[in-house]
């Protein structure tokens, strides 16, 4: 496919741009973030990124060190979070870093967001059908980001991600391109506030156990 060359090179040369043009601010983060805190200024975390690969995605650091032990992710007043941390995630400067990760070939600037290794659920556990996701580099916004982003549970994610993978066009990464860009600006469904699908699924199995204890007792 023709595009995804482009795409490539689209990625290469708006990253280098963006961290010229945006170097100032990255700087004051950095002196922020190192001022308030103890720790490094860049967050590394592994993440599944193309063909399922393991990579390190880069983020300025947000939370406190070992913030990780008592959760995976960020929610509505978590302690956790520090204060340059809450401004540059609501503002979604924390993911600036990851120029650098689409500049080295582990990233795009639109496509599937990189997924944990370990969750929502292992590589071994994805079905056929929602690999289709790592048939392209994963992106620092994605389809799923703009129809709920953190609020949209993740079987729900990963089938926009697949929908996002087979409709790939320049067309399609416009809109996302863009509707990010009104997203970010207001702030909009950047603290997770649901279930994981992973967490809903073992609900419901929980639930259907009881049910059947309560009906062997009747």
């Amino acid at each position: 496919m023709i595009y995804k060359k482009v795409k490539r090179l689209l990625d290469i040369v708006l990253s280098l741009i963006g961290l010229i043009i945006l170097s100032p601010i990255l700087i004051i983060v950095a002196i922020a973030i190192k001022l308030e805190s103890k720790g490094p200024v860049i967050f590394q975390q592994e993440r599944l990124g193309l063909n399922g690969n393991v990579f390190k995605i880069y983020k300025f650091r947000s939370m406190c060190v070992g913030a990780e032990k008592s959760g995976v992710y960020e929610t509505k007043g978590d302690a956790r979070v520090t204060r340059v941390g809450k401004f540059i995630r609501k503002t979604s400067i924390d993911e600036f870093p990851q120029f650098v990760n689409i500049i080295k070939g582990e990233m795009s600037i639109i496509g599937p967001r990189p997924t944990l290794t370990y969750h929502p659920w292992s590589l071994d556990e994805y079905t056929k059908v929602q690999c289709k996701r790592f048939n392209v580099r994963p992106g620092v916004t994605g389809w799923a980001q703009i129809n709920g982003r953190k609020d949209v549970p993740w079987d729900k994610r990963i089938e926009y991600d697949v929908e996002y993978v087979e409709n790939l066009s320049f067309v399609l990464d416009l809109k996302v391109f863009f509707k990010t860009i009104f997203k970010v600006l207001t702030m909009q469904d950047n603290v997770n506030v649901g279930e994981t699908a992973k967490t809903a699924v073992a609900e419901v199995k929980e639930n259907e156990v009881v049910v059947t204890k309560e009906e062997s007792g009747k």
